[in-house]
């Protein structure tokens, strides 16, 4: 059933997190942070590097009300093998708009995302698969990916496809894609900037280092540009659980939902999602219904 959610998250915090950890003699990558509160506002922003420095920070932003946290990275990973659910299903919902997801499991090399939703969870914060709808109360943490959002939220008037502001074309020489991909930042930026009139608002004018996204063109140089992706990544992430928060599954979709029948822990990504992708999704949830209702009674017997 559609609804629109009741809000009492009062702020979200966006964590665009590197899913290497640091090892001997290699620093992890940067991580992109980003707290905004239910008006739009830009309360911290910023990069962190390595699961311990992130954590901190994110204790360290979440305000004494109730905070919604999102998380760029794979949080819950049970499969031995092949691709999570909810990775399988990016793909079916957004293949359209050339959105596909990498493949996570036991046995790869870069679950700094597990290990960060266990540290949280260690000191008090939840994790919610979305089967209930967005929280009301207390510190809650879940996977979304922004990629979703860009093409799944209609402000952002991404109609065909993602925008190119990471990988190149297949064949494009790299030389001739940094411009482009500048480019394709900053026409990014400029859209992300028209949410600020939007429901729920996004204002990147209201801190000093995102009022720099505005002012400044992006980067040509690929550090410089990784820097500014991570962190436009963070608020995409911050500006999802906004989303989640305020409208519910009337704006958005649980990908993954039906990869468990453990209530609460099933590996998931909340995604923004356009109303056309409606009737996909409510078959795929009366199919699991029926399912579901099979093995209850199988078990039964």
């Amino acid at each position: 059933m559609r609804y629109k959610s009741r809000v009492t998250i009062a702020q979200y915090l966006g964590v665009d997190l590197a899913w290497r950890e640091s090892s001997h003699g290699r620093a992890a990558n940067e991580t992109g942070v980003a707290s905004i509160d239910s008006t739009g506002q830009i309360l911290d922003a910023g990069w962190t590097r390595g699961v311990e420095e992130t954590i901190a920070w994110v204790n360290g932003a979440a305000l004494e009300t109730p905070t919604l946290l999102f998380v760029d990275a794979p949080l819950v990973v049970t499969n031995t093998a092949g691709q999570r659910l909810c990775e399988t299903e990016v793909g079916q919902r957004y293949g359209r708009w050339k959105v596909s997801a990498n493949s996570t499991n036991t046995g790869s090399v870069r679950l700094a995302g597990v290990v960060f939703r266990d540290r949280l969870e260690s000191v008090g914060w939840r994790y919610s698969d979305g089967g209930a709808g967005p929280p009301v109360t207390g510190r809650v943490l879940s996977e979304c990916y922004p990629y979703t959002t860009l093409v799944g939220a209609s402000e952002l008037g991404y109609d065909t496809e993602r925008p190119r502001y990471k990988r190149p074309p297949r064949g494009m020489p790299v030389a001739q894609w940094r411009p482009k991909r500048a480019a394709a930042c900053d026409e990014l930026v400029r859209r992300l900037s028209q949410l600020a009139i939007a429901d729920p608002p996004l204002r990147l004018a209201t801190h000093p280092v995102t009022q720099r996204l505005i002012e400044e063109p992006s980067p040509i140089d690929d550090p410089a540009y990784k820097h500014r992706e991570d962190l436009i990544d963070a608020l995409l992430c911050a500006w999802t659980a906004a989303l989640w928060a305020r409208h519910g599954l009337a704006r958005c979709q649980v990908l993954g939902l039906h990869s468990s029948l453990s209530s609460g822990t099933a590996a998931t990504i909340i995604a923004p999602a356009r109303p056309e992708q409606d009737e996909v999704r409510l078959q795929e949830e009366r199919l699991f219904a029926a399912d579901a209702e099979v093995r209850t009674e199988g078990a039964v017997e």
